[in-house]
């Protein structure tokens, strides 16, 4: 988990990158827009964590013992993260 300085930093960053592309037009104040940007990006970051979670109880519950770090682990970790992410409809195109 990232801390609150370091998301506010983000939000600011993100906000500069979207003002500079001109990909965003706001029409209030900028304080609010990154507010916004805080709360998806804590969001987004739970839903990671929770992912990851699931993913690693998942991993956990085979009979055999498979060490984290090892290649089986890591490629069973991304699988099962993939189909989570499909379930939960965050599978990126």
């Amino acid at each position: 988990m990232l801390s609150d300085e370091k998301v506010t930093h983000l939000s600011h960053l993100l906000m500069r990158g979207l003002l500079a592309k001109k990909l965003v037009a706001l029409r209030g104040d900028e304080a609010a827009a990154r507010k916004v940007i805080k709360r998806v990006v804590a969001a987004e970051m739970k839903a990671g964590e929770q992912l990851d979670a699931t993913v690693r109880k998942k991993i956990e519950s085979y009979a055999r013992k498979i060490v984290e770090g090892s290649p089986e682990w890591e490629i069973l970790y991304r699988k099962f993260y993939q189909e989570e992410e499909t379930k939960r409809g965050r599978a990126k195109s």
